[in-house]
């Protein structure tokens, strides 16, 4: 006797495949298509948040419904059969995955939904009981067919954690054509590894491991990028307490490493002991300390941190074990790290400014995110549909599609098709408010002088005071090294010194273009 009819046998085997496929790779789209034949309903070459979100995805539908169909009759055949081959189970299990996950996907998007809008506040699943009685019917099969790995906690862990990773990629990753495509498939594949079924029951519990980076220029939404991979990792849950190990939110901590000096990075990463420096009144448990196994760590800016920083963090990426300031006691470091930076780290490495080694600690995992005019280049369709998500963002959904209509035609009389948009989706942003306030943006001017030849000019020129020329100076060299540290090494000036001459030349800068 088979488990699986052989008119099934081909939607069996499409249906594994999908299981584990990449949702957001457009091989989903051939494989729906293969196991659906004519019923496929053809819906955009790529998943991306778009203004109608309650439309829903018809194949999933029918795939799930379909599942049912053929996994009930292969049920009951399962109970009366003597022995089913490892192939035939496997496919099984597979099938039973895909049905009990979509079967329950809308009401693990609604808890992340109350999490993030904050109706919800602990991690406590009312549905488990459900799930649980599926999973059972399903996969409570004699002794012979159990798989330790194959547990319903388990399997319910992996389907919340597929849910809050299609969510938060879905939702943090905008953008309907191919470059945006690329990168929410690359931060899936971060999440999962490329064989999901091999994390299922392997890697699950060890990504702690994996470090990643993720460049790219600014305001092309790194940190949303590392919000994702945070956010998604896998959480155990106790079906005897129903609750999860810890809150999938809280367990992400932020740390931008260029807006600290290098004392309050090494207290803010390792902790200290209290008396260790000026001001440390208490003792303080570090970021990494604090963020345990199932934590991350998110390091922006990793290219501006001093050479110092760059050796203890290399240490600990090493040993995982850190010690807090002041002391002499080693302690462990089990979070996962991603780091990110807007530098060409093999200029920096090649420059002296960045080590090799940590370079080669982090690069277990690259990510690459695109900037806003590849992503406008790629379709001449892209520039309405990122204006209305943005839009919504700014001004709400409300007058969105009015706001949103106006702007784009603005944008493309005045700005043009060819606009760079240097600042990214930072700019597309401030773009935006703009128009709202004013009905114009007034882009950065692309043809000034480069700074140095605009400072060389007013020095022959004699007009400027001796404290302009230090604040001038400081800030163009700032603007080279991007960090403070290093601009007050090669200008032999103390580092607070030039912090307070690059910060007073910014201010001038932004009044110079508030009265513009």
């Amino acid at each position: 006797m088979r488990l699986f009819r052989k008119a099934d046998d081909i939607f069996v085997k499409t249906l594994s495949r999908l299981a584990y496929c990449n949702p957001f790779d457009t091989e989903r789209i051939d494989l729906e298509r293969e196991a659906l034949g004519p019923d496929f309903q053809y819906d955009a070459p790529v998943w991306s948040l778009r203004n109608d979100p309650a439309r829903g995805r018809p194949n999933i539908t029918l795939l799930a419904n379909r599942a049912e169909t053929v996994l009930r009759p292969a049920r009951k055949r399962l109970a009366h059969m003597k022995a089913v081959g490892d192939d035939e189970w496997q496919l099984y299990v597979d099938a039973v995955l895909f049905l009990l996950y979509h079967r329950y996907a809308d009401r693990f998007i609604r808890c992340v939904d109350d999490v993030i809008g904050g109706s919800q506040t602990s991690q406590t699943i009312p549905f488990y009981a459900a799930f649980e009685r599926d999973f059972d019917f399903y996969l409570a099969v004699p002794e012979r067919h159990t798989d330790d790995a194959v547990t319903a906690d388990h399997v319910f862990a992996c389907c919340f954690q597929l849910a809050r990773a299609f969510y938060f990629i879905y939702r943090f990753i905008v953008g309907s054509t191919m470059p945006a495509a690329r990168l929410r498939a690359a931060v899936w594949q971060s999440i999962f590894t490329c064989d999901r079924r091999r994390y299922l029951f392997v890697l699950h519990d060890r990504m702690a491991d994996m470090s990643t980076l993720i460049t790219g220029p600014s305001g092309t939404g790194k940190e949303l990028v590392a919000r994702a991979i945070g956010m998604a990792r896998y959480i155990p849950f106790d079906s005897t307490t129903r609750t999860f190990a810890v809150d999938f939110v809280a367990s992400f901590h932020a740390l931008n490493m260029s807006a600290l000096s290098p004392t309050l990075i090494e207290s803010e990463l390792f902790g200290h002991r209290r008396g260790a420096f000026t001001g440390a009144a208490d003792d303080r448990v570090g970021w990494l300390e604090m963020s345990g196994r199932l934590g991350t760590v998110f390091l922006d800016e990793i290219g501006e941190v001093s050479t110092t920083i760059q050796v203890k963090l290399l240490r600990v990426l090493q040993t995982r074990r850190l010690q807090r300031i002041g002391e002499v006691e080693a302690r462990e470091f089990s979070a996962k790290v991603v780091a990110a930076t807007n530098r060409d780290l093999a200029v920096e490495i090649r420059e002296g400014r960045f080590r090799h080694d940590l370079y080669y600690r982090l690069c277990s995992d690259i990510i690459a995110t695109p900037t806003l005019r590849e992503q406008l280049a790629a379709s001449d369709d892209e520039l309405p549909r990122i204006v209305r998500i943005v839009a919504g963002r700014v001004a709400g959904d409300r007058d969105a599609d009015t706001i949103a209509a106006a702007a784009a035609a603005w944008i493309r009389e005045n700005l043009g098709s060819d606009y760079p948009w240097p600042g990214n989706f930072r700019e597309m942003e401030q773009c935006i408010r703009s128009f709202i306030i004013r009905n114009a943006y007034r882009p950065l001017a692309v043809d000034s002088p480069e700074p140095a030849t605009a400072l060389a000019s007013l020095f022959y020129d004699g007009v400027l005071t001796a404290d302009d020329l230090l604040c001038r100076y400081c800030a163009l060299v700032y603007g080279r090294t991007r960090n403070y540290e290093e601009t007050a090494r090669l200008l032999q000036l103390d580092r607070r010194t030039v912090k307070k001459k690059v910060d007073q030349e910014v201010q001038r800068l932004t009044e110079n273009e508030n009265v513009l």
